[in-house]
């Protein structure tokens, strides 16, 4: 309601930050764009671009995205080791959002190694 958000995130070892976010910048149905507010566990700012695909073949979104973890460089390196890389946890969430987005649903295989109990599942995806 006031342009600010919470956020919680995955963190290693079980672990999780918080931090609050605001909105600076909102373009409706192109760009919306954000900064961490003072104060918070993450300093991370970023946006998200909207963009329409030529012949209504949907719409291409683009996310960049600042952060600095807790513990600089090596909380980063720790976050890898442990799985909870920022990078690969927006991959994976914009792969489940693009799934709802076209299914309805996150399409998961029970067959995958993911599905062992050691992690959560991962959405399915094409190969890169």
């Amino acid at each position: 309601g006031d342009g600010r958000s919470h956020w919680t995130a995955k963190a290693p070892a079980g672990r999780t930050v918080e931090w609050e976010a605001e909105v600076s910048e909102d373009r409706p149905n192109e760009m919306i764009a954000w900064r961490s507010v003072e104060g918070s566990d993450v300093d991370s700012a970023g946006q998200v671009r909207f963009e329409r695909m030529p012949d209504d073949r949907g719409t291409m979104v683009n996310v960049e995205m600042m952060y600095h973890p807790p513990a600089g460089v090596i909380g980063a390196g720790v976050a890898k080791l442990f799985g909870t890389d920022p990078e690969w946890q927006m991959k994976d969430d914009l792969r489940r959002f693009k799934q709802v987005m076209e299914t309805g649903e996150v399409i998961v295989s029970d067959a995958t190694i993911w599905g062992n109990g050691y992690t959560e599942q991962r959405p399915a995806q094409p190969p890169e």
